[in-house]
């Protein structure tokens, strides 16, 4: 039989890098100008691709790659700093490589999930990471899903992807695997259970599933 096969979001999931996403949309907006956004409004767009992040936070979308190119630049230098893992994130990842195996879908850049990964001490538990660089659509198309899935041995009965937001949600259910959805990042509980009407069930099965599995 084949393993169990556990794919993480990052931000809002794993690990909690809100200070250095905000520093990185502050730094672009007073670089090149217009109002800073509220940290409100920046965290309601976590998720979504930065390009997509930056239209809808009012810039033109002839100027986007501008804006996105700037952020980078600046996170790149802090987001180690600025990044730390969620409770007990570092203990169910430990858990859960021993009996699944693990990998990381997020929409963030690739590059840059491997190195706060290693930071993090992290990076040697996935046996894959696709980044947004790695995928013509982001989640919530189920392309990222299906493209870790080409990289491992799975069963999509046995295939669970972890989410804080709607969009880990709706990518998991169009590629055909089971979505848990937690509460430690962007999206409420009433946000989530509004996406998918089975969340609640999806999780009394994944933590049923696990807890057998690690009987075993």
């Amino acid at each position: 039989m084949k393993r169990v096969v556990i794919l993480f979001d990052l931000d809002g999931t794993v690990i909690d890098s809100t200070e250095a996403i905000l520093d990185g949309f502050r730094v672009a907006f007073e670089t090149l100008g217009g109002e800073v956004p509220s940290d409100e409004a920046i965290k309601n767009e976590v998720g979504h691709t930065l390009e997509d992040m930056f239209l809808k936070l009012g810039v033109a979308k002839d100027r986007v790659d501008e804006y996105v190119h700037t952020y980078k630049m600046h996170y790149r230098i802090i987001s180690c700093e600025k990044t730390v893992l969620l409770d007990s994130a570092k203990e169910a990842i430990e858990k859960a490589s021993r009996f699944a195996t693990l990998g990381v879908v997020t929409t963030k850049t690739g590059e840059y999930s491997r190195i706060l990964l290693e930071h993090l001490g992290l990076m040697h538990y996935f046996s894959v990471l696709i980044g947004r660089e790695d995928v013509k659509n982001p989640k919530p198309h189920k392309e990222p899903i299906l493209k870790a899935l080409e990289k491992l041995e799975y069963d999509k009965n046995r295939t669970w992807m972890i989410g804080d937001t709607c969009m880990d949600i709706e990518s998991a259910k169009s590629a055909g695997v089971n979505a848990i959805a937690v509460t430690s990042g962007y999206a409420s509980i009433e946000v989530l259970q509004k996406c998918a009407s089975l969340i609640t069930s999806n999780v009394y099965q994944a933590v049923k599933h696990i807890k057998k599995s690690d009987e075993n």
